[in-house]
């Protein structure tokens, strides 16, 4: 049993999401503020009706409804134009199985007769008159009234839904959400609490009452309360003593730390931390069949990193692992076969691509497919000395290197309709610096498919005389300058451009040493905006 797709709508920063989930391994890959976290919270809270390991109606604030949609709800009350209130929405369709086969209905905005759940966020109509209300002065309205808002958790069959009724269970490890090490020590002990048996807990429990109740016979704390009791009248009418807190919010939880070789938990390097968060709670998720993690990566060295996903790998068969994650590490050793490429509306896999780019993709290591998704943008070029002329222009332009404005430059060798294809996809903001090599109109003709997408721009030079590069650069700055910036000199043009063409990195590292002295090829800095 398995979650087969997920639609998201207004639930943070995810506006309008649909993403298609593997049975097995799932490894998202996005740029930062693109929602990867928010997917993962999604699911869980869908699956469990929880946040912050809580029921979810007590942890509802303004912010768990998109951004964008309350500001627009705002707008149109302003401008005497009201619309219902925003609601969030996540569905959950699951494949078909015995285990969900009460499920099943047709009460999905896709209409499919399907299993799956829904958990709305939204207006509680009991409320109508205080939201009438709220809504009336429109002048300090700024927001929605979450405070009469409440959870509608549902099955496609239209059958209100409890945590018993959902039989495929999950458990969300984020192992970098502990700012202190109060956190880190509570986070690991809530992992701990679902690990016991309901046996195992009782008798931990039991330990912890019996060590409060010798604490009070301890001579030293009986002779203390003797003296304290010295002073009633004093300080109080009352007897003042000292004991250990027996209330029932006082537990074992909230006394017992955790030691990893006799040294606290939090006291830890954070590698070891993380990694111990992780697999812990694999272990006692046994149950489970979807494990959400977040980028399991973080603090972690190369070496460790690759025992932890060696261990995930293993740990996790007969379970869905859906893992959001920055590594090119992590993607390769899990397989770019399961990468699900997010940008926050929808995600794609190399299944989505033609099968000739699949089969590329499948061959190169996922490091350069990385760089093209999480860039802010990308510069795409045939080589390294395409490479370093793009590093010098940018530098000229902005006084910095491409990678400070998160502007990835990368060589793609002559495969650059490959990389266009994720871009399209994704919707990826990427411009092509290509030679013409004598033929301007037939390469440019050779990008017509992409000429379409707002995103993706294609600088090609339209002088068929300047095939490369080089007579490139030699036309932009000319002979005289050109011998200077070398350090060489050459009675001709043919000969300089020899030897450029011959030494292609060496006379662009040269290129690259007076920089600020470099003319750049306008169809180069045209890609550099």
């Amino acid at each position: 049993m398995s979650i087969e797709r997920v639609i998201i709508s207004n639930y943070r920063a995810l506006k309008a999401t649909e993403v298609v989930f593997d049975a097995e391994v799932n490894v998202v890959v996005g740029n930062n503020e693109a929602g990867k976290s928010t997917l993962l919270e999604a699911i869980n809270l869908a699956l469990k009706c929880q946040l912050n390991r809580r029921n979810a109606q007590y942890e509802l604030h303004p912010f768990l409804i998109n951004a964008e949609a309350i500001a627009d709800f705002v707008a149109a009350h302003k401008s005497g134009k009201p619309t219902a209130p925003p609601k969030a929405t996540i569905e959950v369709f699951f494949r078909m199985a015995d285990e969900v086969a009460d499920l099943v209905g047709s009460i999905n905005s896709r209409k499919a007769d399907a299993p799956g759940i829904t958990l709305t966020i939204k207006l509680d109509e009991n409320f109508l008159p205080e939201y009438r209300a709220f809504v009336s002065d429109t002048s300090v309205l700024n927001s929605i009234p979450i405070e009469l808002y409440e959870i509608e958790w549902m099955a496609f069959s239209g059958e209100p839904l409890t945590p018993q009724k959902i039989q495929l269970k999950s458990v969300l490890v984020d192992p970098s959400n502990s700012p202190n090490a109060y956190a880190a020590n509570k986070y690991v002990l809530d992992i701990v609490r679902d690990y016991l048996t309901k046996s195992q807990a009782g008798e931990l429990s039991l330990a912890y009452r019996t060590m409060r109740d010798r604490f009070q016979e301890d001579t030293r704390i009986t002779a203390l309360n003797e003296d304290l009791k010295g002073k009633q009248g004093v300080v109080s009418s009352k007897v003042l003593s000292v004991a250990m807190d027996t209330t029932t919010r006082s537990s074992w939880e909230t006394g017992i730390m955790p030691h990893l070789d006799d040294i606290p938990f939090p006291l830890v390097g954070k590698g070891e931390q993380n990694s111990v968060k992780i697999k812990l709670a694999i272990e006692a998720a046994e149950k489970c069949g979807v494990i959400l993690i977040e980028e399991p990566e973080n603090h972690l060295s190369h070496t460790n990193l690759g025992k932890l996903v060696s261990h995930l790998a293993e740990r996790c068969k007969g379970r869905q692992l859906i893992i959001s994650t920055h590594s090119s590490f992590v993607l390769n050793r899990l397989g770019i076969d399961h990468v699900l490429m997010f940008n926050g509306r929808t995600a794609i896999t190399l299944n989505h691509l033609d099968p000739k780019t699949k089969a590329y993709f499948q061959r190169l290591p996922g490091h350069d497919t990385l760089r093209l998704i999480l860039a802010k943008r990308s510069i795409l070029v045939e080589g390294p000395s395409d490479d370093l002329i793009v590093q010098i222009g940018y530098r000229q332009r902005y006084g910095k290197l491409p990678l400070e404005d998160g502007v990835e430059v990368i060589s793609v060798g002559t495969s650059f309709s490959r990389f266009l294809e994720i871009a399209q996809h994704l919707k990826l903001d990427v411009d092509v610096v290509r030679d013409n090599d004598g033929d301007a109109a037939g390469k440019k003709a050779a990008f017509a498919k992409f000429e379409n997408e707002d995103t993706i721009h294609i600088n090609i030079d339209d002088d068929d005389t300047a095939r490369t590069l080089e007579p490139q650069l030699i036309k932009a700055n000319g002979l005289p300058k050109m011998n200077q910036m070398l350090g060489i000199e050459f009675p001709d043009t043919d000969l300089l451009l020899e030897y450029c063409t011959n030494n292609k990195t060496e006379a662009a590292l040269l290129l690259y040493e007076r920089a600020k002295d470099l003319n750049i090829p306008k169809y180069i800095a045209n890609a550099i905006r």
